[in-house]
């Protein structure tokens, strides 16, 4: 029936009525808190294009990681900054990297707690900052580094992680990991794969807190294109092929037409990675009396839930985690 009859404003007169009929929930426990762990650093490093964020050492995470449980958030999500790094990224496979030993030493304090999620990629340990092996003309060598890739799946799991995360964008390399993983035991680890990751603007300040900045050229050879849609959907269906059992959006602010699609695609748990940029801009705005931070934070996490998002990565994962509690009082 039309209006008059039909008054949509009717189940929006009061909170309780908003209540009732909302259609889309968002919960602590759906948030992933990213953490940057430091080898070589003092306890806390603030990173000055993410103001709140910090490099920790690995006694600091076990903290964060601690007050994020507490929280309820459902996952820590580890990237390491190593001491030392080299032409080929050894630091990521090393069982006594930083990445490695942050995942005991989080899983010992905290064995109930939330789930520790660990990027898999070389570019933070690499000299160069590129994702992978060069070859003798600057390109990235696909297959030599899925199998190092697989080898540094293969430690974290070893380390304890609930999840393995390659974020790298080579091809077959879900598939690898999945074979290296059962090969060596470790059949029942999940992976999680960043299936649509985009050769983004919005990286900048990530690559400033992980020192991964590529010493020349960019990854746009190994990256999406982000004006291909269609590319991203059958990225991550290869990923469900070789074995994904959650995928990923990267990044989420512009992209949710694909987090739908994906996610309808695929019919798998999907991740959306809310990352460091999109922080900073809403950081920059708050701080400059543009917008109200937390109104725009938890909008911003729950138009990604609406969009398919069953997981949110973001920074904002401890706030947003306050801002929820304080709601249901």
């Amino acid at each position: 029936m039309a209006y008059p009859q039909t008054r949509m404003r009717r189940l929006r007169a009061s909170a309780g009525l908003r209540g009732l009929v909302r259609e889309t929930e968002l919960r602590a426990g759906q948030l992933v808190a990213p953490m940057f762990v430091s080898q070589d650093g003092p306890p806390h490093e603030p990173i000055a294009t993410m103001p709140g964020v910090e490099r920790l050492s690995i006694s600091a995470a076990v903290a964060h990681a601690r007050e994020a449980g507490a929280l309820g958030i459902g996952a820590v999500m580890l990237f390491g900054v190593p001491a030392e790094k080299d032409e080929h990224g050894s630091g990521a496979w090393d069982e006594e990297g930083v990445v490695q030993l942050a995942t005991r030493a989080i899983k010992q304090a905290l064995p109930d707690g939330p789930l520790v999620i660990t990027d898999v990629c070389l570019c933070e340990y690499s000299d160069h900052g590129h994702c992978g092996v060069l070859r003798d003309d600057g390109a990235v060598d696909n297959d030599a580094t899925v199998e190092l890739l697989a080898r540094t799946a293969v430690s974290h799991a070893r380390a304890g992680a609930d999840l393995v995360a390659p974020s790298d964008m080579m091809d077959g390399r879900v598939g690898t990991i999945r074979a290296e993983l059962d090969g060596e035991g470790f059949a029942d680890t999940p992976i999680l794969a960043y299936s649509a990751k985009f050769a983004s603007a919005f990286y900048g300040p990530f690559r400033d807190a992980a020192g991964s900045t590529p010493a020349f050229g960019d990854r746009r050879s190994y990256q999406l294109d982000p004006a291909n849609g269609r590319e991203a959907v059958r990225e991550a269906l290869l990923d469900v092929q070789e074995g994904a059992d959650m995928v990923m959006v990267k990044p989420a602010l512009a992209y949710g037409d694909l987090i739908g699609a994906i996610k309808r695609a695929t019919c798998l748990p999907l991740a959306a990675y809310n990352v460091s940029g999109e922080y900073a801009m809403v950081k920059a705005a708050a701080a400059a009396g543009y917008l109200d931070e937390r109104a725009a934070v938890l909008e911003i996490l729950t138009s990604l839930r609406r969009a398919g998002a069953d997981t949110i990565i973001t920074y904002h994962a401890l706030d947003a985690a306050r801002w929820l509690a304080a709601e249901a009082l």
